[in-house]
């Protein structure tokens, strides 16, 4: 599960960066949002940071304890659709150790590598 600030929208820009659904999607009164998603089959959560529960986001922290890594057909493409969405740019796709592989950080703190085995 990824913790995050603006839960809500971090839904919105997974679906417009990584074209994820929404498998399961819980809203509390308080506007802070708890939800299942999914990335043609690979699913992850996503729920507003709680401090009281020990939950904190990469930007309560200063940085992050996850990097996930995404494995996709089309790296590059993959790459410019998060990027297009307002992912920033940690590093840019190339060729590492029999991979094609970029990293991008999403703007709740989340860093993501983009990439896939190459034969």
């Amino acid at each position: 599960m990824l913790s995050v600030r603006k839960g809500a929208s971090a839904i919105e820009f997974y679906a417009a960066a990584f074209g994820a659904g929404v498998m399961f999607r819980v809203d509390a009164p308080d506007g802070a949002v708890v939800a299942q998603l999914s990335v043609d089959g690979a699913e992850f959560w996503v729920a507003d940071e709680s401090p009281e529960h020990q939950n904190f986001s990469p930007e309560s922290l200063g940085g992050g304890t996850v990097r996930m890594v995404m494995v996709v057909d089309d790296p590059d493409a993959a790459f410019e659709r998060a990027v297009a969405a307002g992912a920033g740019v940690v590093w840019p796709v190339n060729y590492q150790h029999g991979w094609r592989i970029g990293r991008v950080v999403d703007p709740y703190g989340h860093h993501w590598e983009i990439g896939k085995r190459l034969e």
